[in-house]
């Protein structure tokens, strides 16, 4: 025991020695190491295709920014070649894409507030499916799991296989036109990116990470004097907003269903195989997001096709206007830009029930709490406003029906335009007062 302790006394002092690696380290330190393995294509899509042509083998390509440490067990678990899914990947044209510089984002639609995400698909640019959700910061355990990669490389193989017969079925995995091209040809970020990565620079600084896109989407149609689509607003809603509670080690299986939902008013009970929706034939809980994407706003309906038992059965889901307003925006990167449009660079969070007792306010009325107050540039334009830490907000812009941050973003974007000044109503230390915060670009 002592000689345990001793060892490991020697490895933390060892540990505080060694500087920690830069950012730029980082990145080419990941490149050698990659490279030298060979098993992955390092950031070379072209390659990919060129290699998928000749042999015939599906393409997987990952994109992961580097450094991101949010994902780094599940993909240091992909790259040492976990045991379970090294015999899968070894059917694949594999490829490491750390960066999203010149990226066709065409053809890579996907939920950009991911730090990791995959896509499997033909040499002929024919999408397998999609695997790579995210509904928190830090947690993703039930979200993704690395027997649900197994089985969604498992999927994508059987549908490889058998491609003439899902191309009508498949086709649905694309999207439309995008804004731009590429990434770097967003006006906010044209300035700044080019379409690849500065290896003989900074080369952290020149990569495009995967949440700026969502940024620079949003900004596009902000800057422009456009609201912004709740498509855009509200991308990839995840499949929990709905009730519906997905399995994350299996490829499309329901593992519960809350009560009261619009799963449970669909129909859906835990259990139920999700053979399509839509048409399309899911291999992962991103692929289930892709299809509620591409629902518009004012609501529809989503056809599900099931295996219950050993009865096969369709559900259709019916979603109505708004409904994709039911989904967390908190945890997004891409929320800081829509903070700094909106909220002065507050972050707002609501009251629970004792909090709000504590404070003489009744259940029913608005109760926004400053979590934190941007200091720097744009983002501190609420403090420049009097704006400080633990304030509570009783009203926005004359109105205290506000349930929620993303409830006031919502409107705001809607309603107020860039320069406009919203006053709020806020009470610290048991006194009121009244503050003002601009909208910005």
């Amino acid at each position: 025991m002592l000689r345990t302790i001793a060892s490991l006394s020697l490895l933390l002092v060892a540990t505080q020695l060694v500087p920690a690696q830069t950012r730029d380290e980082m990145v080419h330190e990941d490149r050698r190491k990659v490279t030298e393995d060979g098993f992955w294509i390092y950031n070379d899509l072209d390659k990919a295709f060129r290699e998928a042509e000749l042999t015939g083998k599906p393409i997987l390509v990952v994109l992961r920014c580097i450094p991101c440490h949010e994902c780094v067990k599940l993909d240091d678990d992909l790259v040492d070649k976990h045991p379970v899914i090294r015999p899968l990947l070894e059917k694949f044209v594999c490829v490491r894409q750390v960066s999203t510089n010149g990226l066709d984002l065409e053809l890579f639609q996907y939920d950009t507030d991911q730090s990791f995400a995959a896509f499997m698909l033909n040499a002929d640019k024919t999408i397998y499916g999609r695997f790579g959700t995210r509904s928190h910061r830090t947690e993703w355990l039930t979200d993704v799991s690395l027997e649900g990669l197994a089985e969604a490389l498992k999927g994508a193989l059987l549908l490889h296989h058998n491609d003439s017969g899902n191309r009508q079925a498949l086709a649905g995995k694309r999207g439309g036109k995008p804004e731009v091209a590429t990434p770097e040809q967003f006006p906010n970020l044209k300035e700044k990116y080019t379409a690849t990565l500065n290896y003989q620079g900074e080369v952290a600084k020149s990569c495009i990470h995967c949440h700026q896109i969502g940024e620079a989407q949003r900004e596009f149609y902000w800057s422009s004097g456009r609201p912004i689509p709740e498509r855009v607003m509200f991308p990839y809603p995840h499949p929990k907003s709905l009730g519906l509670i997905l399995d994350p080690d299996k490829r499309a299986s329901v593992k519960t269903i809350e009560q009261g939902s619009v799963a449970q008013d669909a129909g859906l009970r835990p259990g139920d195989r999700i053979v399509s929706i839509q048409g399309q034939p899911p291999l992962s809980i991103a692929d289930v997001q892709w299809v509620l994407h591409q629902v518009d706003a004012s609501g529809g309906e989503v056809a599900f096709d099931i295996v219950r038992g050993n009865e096969q059965k369709q559900l259709m889901m019916k979603l109505e206007p708004g409904w994709r307003r039911a989904g967390d925006l908190s945890w997004r990167a891409s929320t800081w830009g829509l903070r700094r449009m909106v909220n002065g660079g507050m972050v707002l969070e609501a009251l629970d029930a004792s909090e709000r007792k504590q404070l003489g306010l009744t259940s029913r009325s608005m109760a926004l709490r400053a979590k934190h107050v941007g200091r720097y540039g744009p983002h501190a334009a609420a403090k420049r406003g009097g704006f400080r830490q633990g304030d509570v907000l009783l009203s926005l812009d004359g109105r205290d029906d506000f349930d929620s941050e993303q409830d006031w973003m919502h409107y705001a974007i809607n309603h107020r335009e860039v320069g406009d000044k919203v006053s709020a109503v806020v009470i610290r230390e048991g006194k009121q007062h009244t503050l003002q915060f601009p909208i910005q670009r």
